[in-house]
């Protein structure tokens, strides 16, 4: 007679028979998906013929396939799309509570995992070829929209993969979506609300004289060529510092950005080199861009403008960028900053994750 082991027993006691058996019974379902993203920053969902959310692609774990085997057959069978997936973004071990499954599936937990599908370019993208009967409709949207569209679970998935995916620390580790180990982007619920959009065209010489200046905002850059990112506690929205010009300014947009970088990240920063400017055909404005040493930071300050203290992080300038709705305009504007880097003699940044500064007094950043 064959007798069941008990919890208390180690495997080593086992026959194979029993440490079979007990691995069986807690069995549990294995998905993959993939997060892919355009050059916009938006990511591809599916709408799909039996539900009434969106999706990311993706699907069950067929037996004896690997998760990232069954993320690219997925991205094969629902969109036509041919690519191997190798980067692993969130691994989620998705409870029987946190999927609210129907009592009729006996659904016994889930272990799903979200690779990275990388970003597509406008040929990629015409090259989709939704799966008849199945998708309806694919769609690249602003990371603030999932929650809108798809259902709780799945949205906190896709913005806790897309958050790790932009901090580059590795795959995260989830519990029904939401990271055990959350990183700054996590904590203050980065991409939730919608990003800071402006498409304009970036130009490389000075504004106009007959436009008014609107806007200085700085690429403040520390020794190791990371640039200094201010992050909203409330929203998670993401700028960098600088704003808007007044009066005792006296029309000098350097005072202007020294006073904002002061009031709303305690940064102080060596001589600037001017970037261009943005400006919309539409509007008679001008927008001011700087590149500048990074070389003191004070205690957090409370923004008098918003009256919040914002948190500070390092990115590199691509990342930053990352938290921007700034269309392909920013392209330009990120050539420009690497140009003024090279001239100050600093290096380039590695892609690596987000420090957040401490909330040290007068700390010095060379």
């Amino acid at each position: 007679m064959t007798t069941t082991p008990t919890s208390d027993e180690t495997p080593s006691a086992f026959t194979d028979e029993q440490y079979g058996a007990q691995r069986a019974e807690a069995a549990v379902w294995a998905g993959a998906s993939a997060l892919t993203t355009d050059r916009h920053g938006r990511v591809l969902v599916e709408r799909v013929s039996y539900r009434d959310t969106h999706l990311l692609p993706g699907g069950a774990v067929d037996k004896g396939e690997s998760p990232a085997h069954a993320a690219s057959r997925e991205l094969y069978e629902e969109l036509g799309v041919t690519m191997a997936l190798a980067r692993g973004l969130a691994v989620d071990w998705v409870s029987a509570a946190g999927a609210n499954a129907r009592p009729a599936i006996r659904f016994p937990g889930e272990v799903l995992h979200v690779f990275d599908g990388g970003t597509w370019g406008d040929e990629q993208i015409a090259a989709i070829r939704p799966r008849e009967g199945e998708i309806e409709a694919v769609d690249f949207v602003e990371p603030a929209r999932l929650t809108e569209l798809m259902s709780p679970d799945n949205a906190r998935r896709a913005l806790s993969a897309l958050r790790a995916r932009i901090n580059a620390a590795g795959p995260a580790l989830l519990e029904n979506g939401l990271p055990i180990a959350p990183t700054v982007l996590d904590r203050v619920g980065a991409l939730r609300t919608a990003r800071a959009r402006h498409h304009l065209p970036f130009h490389g010489g000075p504004a106009p004289e007959q436009l008014p200046v609107v806007q200085v905002w700085g690429w403040l850059l520390a020794s190791d060529g990371r640039a200094l990112v201010l992050l909203e506690p409330d929203t998670g929205a993401a700028l960098l510092p600088g704003g808007t010009p007044e009066p005792p300014d006296r029309s000098d947009p350097l005072v202007t950005l020294r006073r904002e970088a002061r009031e709303e990240a305690a940064a102080d920063f060596s001589e600037p080199l001017f970037l261009g400017h943005l400006c919309d055909p539409n509007e008679p404005y001008a927008r001011l861009r700087y590149a500048a040493p990074l070389t003191r930071l004070g205690p957090p300050p409370v923004d008098p403008a918003t009256g919040r203290t914002h948190i500070r992080v390092l990115t590199t300038p691509e990342q930053a960028l990352e938290l921007f709705d700034w269309g392909l305009p920013a392209a330009d504007q990120l050539a420009a900053v690497h140009q003024a880097r090279a001239r100050l003699g600093i290096p380039r940044a590695a892609r690596q994750p987000l420090t957040e500064l401490p909330d040290a007094t007068d700390l010095t950043i060379l």
